[in-house]
């Protein structure tokens, strides 16, 4: 290119962070760890690293994913979210991340990193706002696209175990949009979605009561008619 002159660009580093969700107890919650090094020592803050030379962003998020979590490669739905480049986000230098959105289902608890003091799954509204960087901004961004997805997509079912009822992912769709929803009402349009449930021909009675139908995600990535939240 004519007139580029490398050296008026400041080396700029590339990162990966990580909006792991998952629901426990009812709520949405989120995997944050608590920073054992400088800068924000002792904040807590979204799990993430460098990307390393040989890497693409998403085998470094799925790498970043299998340390914080133990979850094996491709257990977890895991998609691009969005890049955030602002020159002051983080002290140390101009740093680029590009961050990930995790979905996990029934994950074990968490291990801290190298650089890590501490991790846990907290509840987002526990944690927000107070997180390091501009992560308060990359879990809210990471919160909305999830709440968006659960409308038109059949995602709602990586929060759930292989085998789940009805009502349990009900409890998914309330935790993560931050509502009760009318059973009944509920059970008719998740089970009318075409390709969204498939029966496995089992039942349990975990939720008490009479047994209840035990059903796996179906062969649908997108929900026809869409679950919206306005009419739920």
């Amino acid at each position: 290119m004519a007139g580029y002159d490398p050296s008026a660009f400041p080396a700029v580093a590339v990162t990966v962070d990580l909006v792991v969700l998952t629901v426990r107890n009812g709520a949405l919650c989120v995997l944050v760890v608590r920073r054992g090094e400088d800068p924000f020592a002792g904040r807590e803050a979204l799990p993430g690293g460098f990307v390393r030379p040989d890497e693409d962003l998403l085998a470094a998020a799925a790498r970043e994913l299998a340390e914080e979590t133990g979850l094996a490669p491709g257990t977890a739905h895991l998609e691009q979210l969005a890049s955030y480049g602002a020159p002051d986000r983080d002290p140390r230098m101009r740093v680029v991340t590009v961050a990930h959105l995790a979905l996990v289902a029934d994950p074990p608890d968490p291990q801290a990193g190298t650089d890590a003091a501490a991790a846990r799954w907290a509840p987002v509204d526990e944690v927000l706002p107070g997180l390091a960087f501009d992560h308060d901004r990359v879990l809210r961004d990471g919160v909305d696209r999830a709440r968006a997805k659960l409308e038109y997509t059949a995602l709602a079912a990586s929060f759930c175990r292989a085998g789940f009822t009805v009502a349990e992912l009900r409890r998914v769709y309330e935790a993560v949009w931050g509502r009760p929803l009318d059973p009944r009402n509920f059970h008719r349009k998740v089970t009318s979605a075409a390709g969204f449930l498939e029966a496995t021909g089992e039942t349990t009675t975990r939720d008490g009561g009479r047994p209840a139908q035990l059903y796996r995600r179906g062969p649908a990535t997108l929900l026809h008619p869409p679950l919206l939240r306005a009419d739920s």
